[in-house]
């Protein structure tokens, strides 16, 4: 067995040496990122104060220095030096606050223009936010950012260049510690034992430090009542500061550290403040958030990771392709490793679900076209391929779906960036969303805020009754066509979507020549990093068809509730003198020795009241006069018919006027008394006289159903005599007819609400009021026979009304 192991030169094997390199890799990476590690702190500080003075991203501002390396010919790490030498010393810590320079916009603490919310001039990009205000105070802050010496630094920093400007009293700065706590690393204006006291911040909910870092977001804390409620507020007390700040410090990845800005002063943080306190917030990016180091994941995948992170910030679609090797090193196929959000195929597939896919698998038919042999020729190559439009067909769930595309493809390394645009889908497109906008009458439009630009799509022009040739609208015009009493609401909406990036889904109205229109507004904002809104896009839709529907139908429920209202007022008036006139006896009544049973059932159903009634009287010669009447419609007309016809027929009978003589002047009265003849009041009757001494029954009807006899084991309807209903026809003629009433019958005078069903014949109503009689008199039903009648007809859609004559079993004979 041999000792030691040979070493990692001549004699070891291919393993050892394939070890050997691969440790000497690392440790020159290692020695790499740790140099790296050791100048990131001076590049940062570099890119601060060029981002300060140029006003330029942190890319951008890393450019300028590579550019300016290699024109002086040094190295990156000594133009940074060279940049941060020639920058000025902060002022020292505890010399008052100086003002800011003279000219500057953000004079005081900056509050909101009292402009109107439709001038378009505050929410441009680059003019509300102070334009050349803004340069000299970021550049200040930078200029003492490059020489600050901790957190402590940095927050007096801010508080003095910011107090004058913008009226920050303090300033805290919260650090994320791998337990997810927070601990103060920096403060200003706070005092040692306030300090002290919130040091250390668990992870506990309603902390608005912690929120704005998990959120990634600015919290702005202008209602101290309403805040109070939802976070903890620092100080003692806390209404020292009564409108707060916080913003999470921008970095590579999630944010670990947040800075408080606070204010004595009430109200909202304006516009050109909250941008102000932004970009600070992004020059303290270096000293606060440093850049993590790169992965090994991102190491090892071949930068695979970075590419998508750079797609996922791209417009329009883009993919990455690796090329997938045979063991003798052609390529076989390839795999789409990172693609941009935009990216969709013919199928539909969108973003990452390309990702992973492998292209001969995904789109077979791509293989021996100029497109395959492009790829490959710029892999080799690494010339770039642009090739022409090409058809490009692929069956999806049975269907062939066809495409058009015009592809580039470069080479980055071993690997293909590929964009295309699709052709075919533009004109269709088009054409759908011009349908689209004429079908529901809302049309698109658009305002970019850095250039300027408003876009209106034509059914825009059409809804505000505008020429084309004028233009799209600007926001101070809008104001004139507005209804007054919109304009507040309106205005609160423009400015949540312009100075806060709120979506706003508003409704107004406008006056054209052809009238007032009913417009609803749907918008968003796209903001910038800063958070401000850079672009403005969403939809007007005319709603006023919708709107006069809706008004219509309120209107329309409002004089349904009005006529319900009438309706029972006058349903409860009617009942009232219902039962003033139509009193019901809680017993039967004797009247000339007949047993009298009366029932009245009102419907069950409706608003208003019928017009049924009964009269049961003792005439003055000791004979007996019963009736039982239907006036035709309900409420308080068929009430007062009803009453009139009553106290008429009691009136003429006790004189003693003749039966038939009674009903033609009841006739008379009712033809008499109406307005229009054609719409007189119609009623039936039917009207007995019995005379006790020969128990003689006199009666007559008017277009009444038949009186039911019930003698014995027998129940018959008499024979009617002819008689027309009243209020009809002036020329009509009433008889009477004559039957003698024995012991124990029982005669029943009853309106139609008693025998009538919707849908059935009537003489079914009568045979099933015939039989049930008779069965209820031989049950021993026989004292209350119209209250059970009544009673088994609850559900009566009319008003029942029964009377039944009674001839006792030991009346006298005459």
């Amino acid at each position: 067995m041999k000792g030691d192991a040979a070493p990692a030169g001549e004699g070891a094997g291919p393993e050892v040496l394939a070890l050997a390199k691969v440790v000497a890799r690392l440790r020159s990476e290692i020695v790499g990122l740790e140099g790296i590690a050791a100048t990131t702190a001076v590049v940062e500080r570099a890119k601060g104060v060029l981002m300060a003075q140029a006003e330029v991203s942190a890319e951008a501002a890393y450019e300028m220095l590579l550019d300016s390396a290699r024109k002086r010919g040094g190295t990156l790490l000594e133009e940074c030096w060279i940049t941060l030498g020639q920058v000025r010393s902060p002022p020292l810590p505890g010399i008052d606050s100086v003002a800011p320079p003279a000219g500057t916009t953000l004079v005081g603490p900056m509050k909101e223009q009292a402009a109107s919310a439709f001038s378009r001039e505050r929410y441009l990009v680059g003019r509300r936010h102070g334009g050349a205000g803004l340069r000299p105070l970021l550049a200040r802050l930078a200029e003492g950012l490059a020489t600050t010496q901790g957190g402590d630094d940095i927050a007096e920093l801010l508080r003095t260049v910011l107090d004058g400007a913008v009226g920050v009293d303090a300033v805290m700065i919260y650090s994320l510690t791998p337990a997810g706590s927070l601990e103060l690393t920096g403060r200003a204006g706070i005092d040692e034992a306030l300090a002290e006291q919130w040091r250390h911040i668990p992870p506990l909910s309603g902390v608005a430090a912690l929120e704005a870092i998990a959120g990634c977001q600015a919290l702005w804390l202008e209602d101290p009542a309403e805040d109070g409620r939802r976070y903890l507020l620092i100080g003692d007390p806390p209404e020292r500061w009564l409108s707060r700040a916080w913003l999470p410090v921008p970095g590579i990845g999630p944010p670990k550290a947040a800075i408080g800005f606070l204010r004595p002063e009430p109200g909202p943080f304006a516009a050109d403040t909250r941008a102000l306190l932004r970009r600070a917030a992004q020059l303290c990016a270096g000293r606060l958030g440093a850049p993590e180091r790169a992965s090994g994941t991102d190491a090892a995948d071949g930068g695979v990771t970075s590419v998508q992170r750079v797609l996922d910030a791209l417009s329009g679609p883009a993919i990455l392709l690796t090329p997938l090797r045979s063991e003798a090193g052609q390529v076989e196929d390839y795999r789409i490793d990172a693609a941009a959000p935009e990216s969709v195929d013919v199928a539909g597939r969108r973003g990452k679900e390309l990702v992973g896919r492998r292209i001969l698998e995904t789109y077979p038919t791509v293989a021996g076209t100029p497109l395959w042999d492009g790829y490959l020729e710029t892999l080799t190559t690494g010339t770039t391929y642009e090739g022409d439009p090409f058809t490009y067909e692929e069956v999806i769930t049975g269907v062939p779906r066809r495409s058009v595309y015009s592809v580039r493809a470069s080479r980055l390394e071993d690997h293909l960036v590929v964009s295309w645009i699709r052709h075919d889908t533009s004109e269709r497109e088009a054409r759908r969303l011009a349908d689209m906008q004429r079908l529901g009458n809302l049309g698109w439009a658009g305002w970019n805020l850095t250039t300027d630009t408003i876009t209106w799509s034509e059914q825009v022009y059409a809804i505000f009754d505008r020429d084309p040739r004028d233009g799209p609208m600007t926001l101070e015009e809008l104001p004139q066509h507005l209804l007054p009493d919109d304009f507040p609401r309106l205005g609160a909406a423009v400015r949540r979507l312009l100075s806060k990036g709120e979506a706003v889904d508003q409704p107004f109205r406008i006056t054209t020549a052809h009238g007032v229109r009913h417009l609803r507004i749907v918008a968003e904002a796209q903001t910038d990093a800063d958070g401000t809104p850079v672009e403005v896009h969403g939809f007007f839709q005319d709603v006023s068809a919708q709107r006069g529907a809706e008004l219509a139908l309120l209107e329309s429920e409002r004089a349904v509730l009005l006529q319900r209202g009438m309706l029972q007022a006058e349903r409860a008036l009617a009942a009232r003198l219902q039962e003033t006139l139509l009193p019901i006896p809680e017993q039967f009544l004797e009247l000339a020795g007949l047993c009298i049973d009366v029932a009245y059932v009102p419907a069950d159903s409706g608003v208003n009241v019928g017009g049924d009634w009964y009269s049961a009287i003792e005439l003055p010669d000791g004979s007996a006069l019963f009736v039982v009447g239907d006036v035709a419609g309900h409420g308080l007309a068929a009430v007062g018919t009803m009453a009139q016809l009553r106290f008429t027929t009691k009136g003429m009978t006790v004189t003693g006027s003749p039966l038939p003589d009674v009903l033609r002047r009841l006739n008379t009265l009712l033809l008499h008394t109406a307005s229009d003849p054609s719409t007189s009041a119609t009623a039936t009757m039917v009207m007995a006289r019995y005379q006790p001494w020969d128990r003689r029954l006199i009666w007559v009807r008017a277009g009444h159903l038949p009186p039911l006899l019930v003698r014995g084991d027998r129940a018959s309807f008499l024979e009617q005599p002819p008689g027309t209903l009243l209020g009809a026809t002036v020329d009509t003629s009433y008889e009477q007819a004559f039957i003698d009433l024995m012991p124990g019958d029982h005669l029943l005078l009853y309106t139609d609400g008693l025998v009538e069903e919707p849908g059935e014949d009537l003489d079914v109503g009568l045979d099933r009021l015939a039989s049930t009689a008779l069965r209820l008199l031989q049950e021993g039903h026989g004292d209350s026979l119209a209250r059970t009648l009544a009673a088994m007809c609850r559900d009566s859609r009319d008003d029942i009304c029964v009377l039944d004559i009674h001839v006792p079993d030991d009346a006298r004979a005459p």
